[in-house]
């Protein structure tokens, strides 16, 4: 039976502390040196929070997300901690993918190809590596038409299902966390975690694409005055212009650093207790 799809948000009810993880973008040795560092760090109370694109790019997708799943099932196997207590949330890339499943109905060949040529510049490619395909296999079949794309989306939809955790994992993604005002101090205003961008003129539930689109969004409101939505701060995973870790009153960035992943320690009104790399001393 088909894993059903996750709710759209993840709500951090009484977290003591959220560990925030940046893009990973399929570095799997990178994340398994933040893991072995967090693995001592994550206590009874915390959440875990991995802010999109732990898929794309490379070099090592397949391993990324069996390295996530090793260490997820570490986390919520410990006394006191529940399987929503780690999260995933979709990222462009954890996008890419899903549109890309769905390619065969796009308006024509021509239409498909510009669409997957689109994605391989995006890095789509790695994540197709991970289950044995290409992005050179899908122009093929794209230009063959509608029914032989069909069947070459239902052969990586078949290899996701067969790699163990692959498929329930990709129909857990949520497409934001956030904590609640309830469960702080003096109900003040919670932290909204997203993978990189979010659009001041449209509520949480119509933001649609702007989780990990709207670079534009995001900046306007890194440097605005609070709260957005009731939110205090607003976290992201990935800077799409290709920014590393940026911190400003009311947002944070665990961009990508070289040759390092980035984890922040966030209080649940949106606080930064600590940040730091795979890497890092």
């Amino acid at each position: 039976m088909r894993t059903q799809s996750a709710p759209r948000f993840a709500i951090l009810r009484h977290a003591r502390r959220i560990w925030a993880i940046g893009a990973v973008h399929g570095r799997a040795a990178e994340l398994g040196r933040l893991h072995a560092r967090l693995e001592t760090r994550v206590w009874q109370g915390d959440r875990v929070v991995y802010c999109g694109n732990l898929i794309g790019r490379g070099p090592d997708v397949a391993g990324t997300i069996r390295e996530m799943l090793l260490f997820r099932r570490a986390v919520i196997a410990r006394p006191g901690f529940e399987a929503d207590d780690v999260v995933l949330l979709r990222g462009a890339q954890e996008e890419m993918l899903h549109r890309l499943l769905q390619i065969q109905f796009a308006r024509g060949p021509a239409a498909a190809e510009q669409a997957l040529a689109w994605m391989a510049q995006e890095g789509v490619g790695a994540t197709l590596a991970a289950w044995g395909q290409s992005i050179e296999e899908g122009l093929r079949r794209a230009r063959m038409g509608p029914v032989d794309l069909a069947r070459w989306t239902g052969t990586i939809r078949q290899a996701i299902r067969a790699a163990p955790g692959h498929d329930p994992l990709l129909a857990s993604l949520r497409r934001a966390a956030f904590t609640v005002p309830e469960d702080l101090a003096g109900a003040a205003p919670g932290a909204l975690f997203v993978a990189a961008g979010v659009d001041p003129s449209r509520p949480l539930e119509g933001q649609g694409d702007s989780f990990w689109w709207d670079q534009a969004g995001f900046a306007a409101l890194a440097g605005s005055e609070p709260p957005w939505n009731g939110f205090r701060r607003i976290v992201r995973g990935h800077d799409r212009a290709g920014g590393g870790f940026a911190e400003t009153p009311f947002a944070v960035t665990l961009g990508e650093e070289p040759d390092q992943v980035l984890a922040g320690l966030f209080a649940p009104d949106g606080t930064l207790i600590e940040v730091f790399g795979s890497d890092s001393a």
